[in-house]
C-alpha cells in the first residue's frame, strides 16, 4: 500500500508545482525544477505523510519510527546513488530511467521495511531521535527550496539554474 500511494502521490507532486502556476505554497512538497534533490523532494513527502498516517495503526510497534527513518534514508540515498552511477557510466540521462530511478527506490524503501518489520527484532533506541531526524530532513526540503545551495545536486540539468 505505502507503495502504491508514494508512487501515485510522488507522480502528481511531480507536476504540481507547474499546475499551480508556481505556487510559492506549494513548492515545498513537489517539484520545482528536475534537479537530483527535486526528485528525492517527491519520494520524501509521500512516504513521510505515509508513515504519519501508518503511526497511527502501527502505535504498539517500538521500532516503528527507527524503521521508517531508515526506510526513507535508503529510498533517499538511492536516488543520487543510482542516477550518478548510470549517468556517470552511460553519460545521458533518458526520461524513462529518471522515471525508473523513483520506482526503484521507492520499492527498494518499502521492501526494506516490511522486512524489518516482519524479521527483525525491535531495536530502537530512540524513537524521538528518529521522529525529530524526519523533521529536520523535512525543514531541510522546505528551506532548500527557497535558499537553494549551488550544489550539483540542487542543478537543474535543463536549465542549469538552482531551486526555484
Amino acid at each position: 500500500m505505502g507503495f502504491a500511494v508514494t508512487s501515485l502521490a510522488g507522480t502528481l507532486l511531480h507536476f504540481l508545482y507547474d499546475w499551480t502556476g508556481g505556487s510559492a505554497l506549494i513548492a515545498p512538497f513537489s517539484g520545482v525544477n528536475e534537479s537530483t534533490w527535486e526528485h528525492m523532494k517527491l519520494l520524501f513527502w509521500p512516504m513521510f505523510i505515509f508513515s504519519l498516517i501508518q503511526s497511527f495503526f502501527f502505535s504498539d510497534r517500538e521500532n516503528f519510527w527507527c524503521v521508517k527513518l531508515k526506510g526513507i534514508l535508503l529510498g533517499l540515498s538511492l536516488i543520487p546513488i543510482i542516477f550518478y552511477t548510470y549517468n556517470g557510466v552511460i553519460g545521458t540521462s533518458p526520461d524513462w530511467i529518471n522515471i525508473a530511478i523513483f520506482f526503484i527506490s521507492a520499492a527498494v524503501a518499502y521492501i526494506y521495511e516490511t522486512r524489518q518489520f516482519n524479521n527483525a527484532p525491535p531495536q530502537c533506541k530512540s524513537p524521538k531521535f528518529a521522529i525529530t531526524m524526519l523533521c529536520v530532513i523535512a525543514a531541510l526540503f522546505v528551506v532548500f527550496t527557497f535558499a537553494t545551495p549551488e550544489i550539483d545536486i540542487f542543478k537543474d540539468p535543463l536549465t542549469g539554474k538552482y531551486g526555484i
